[in-house]
């Protein structure tokens, strides 16, 4: 059976997300850390958490923001080290989805890694949280879709704070606030999720 058949309750979410250096690859900047949460039928069945050295000393206002120092990534791997290792915990992207808020970011870091240390990237499905939280919810209700606003929104267990496995746990309860909304509208596959999505930005644009 095709992943994108299966409902939402039997899928295998990675929900995950990175701290870095900087905004972009292409500015030189690097993954610090990675936090991500393996999910099922709304419960958590596994967890990834590391530091990742990422080569240089990181600028102030990443230390700020983070709390991460470079003391802190002194001893950790290099994400050449870390990326089979974290490539095993996700699992077959014939059996897992990643999640992340605002993916485009944090999948392209991980494609850039995944370049520079010459392992191929599978071809996973990618859901972004923020997307699907602006085809589920209305103005009205949000002013945005910060992962901060969604947290609050849906009363997340954790409010994010710039590390990686906090944030990954207040994505984690997004997403499953989010499937409670589509579920309203009769969404409870991965591929009515994804038709869902399209269907809503299509309109929208229209």
């Amino acid at each position: 059976m095709s992943v994108t058949a299966l409902s939402l309750a039997d899928t295998t979410f990675v929900v995950l997300d990175l701290e870095t250096s900087g905004a972009a690859p292409s500015t030189g900047a690097a993954i610090t850390e990675i936090g991500a949460l393996k999910v099922r039928g709304g419960e958590i069945i596994g967890e990834f958490q590391s530091f990742v050295n990422p080569g240089h000393a990181l600028p102030d206002f990443i230390i700020s923001l983070t709390g991460i120092t470079d003391l802190m990534l002194t001893d950790a791997p290099t994400i050449q080290e870390i990326l089979p290792t974290f490539f095993e915990f996700l699992g077959s992207h014939h059996e897992t989805v990643l999640v992340a808020h605002n993916a485009p970011f944090d999948i392209g870091f991980l494609k850039a890694a995944s370049l520079d240390s010459e392992i191929a990237w599978p071809d996973f499905i990618i859901v972004d949280t923020v997307r699907i939280a602006r085809s589920a919810l209305g103005r009205d209700e949000v002013q945005d879709c910060k992962l901060s606003t969604l947290a609050e929104f849906f009363g997340a267990s954790i409010e994010p704070n710039h590390r990686a496995l906090d944030d990954a746990r207040a994505t984690v309860d997004v997403l499953h606030g989010i499937f409670e909304r589509l579920g309203t509208f009769g969404v409870s596959t991965l591929g009515e999720l994804t038709t869902f999505k399209r269907k809503r930005e299509r309109k929208a644009l229209g």
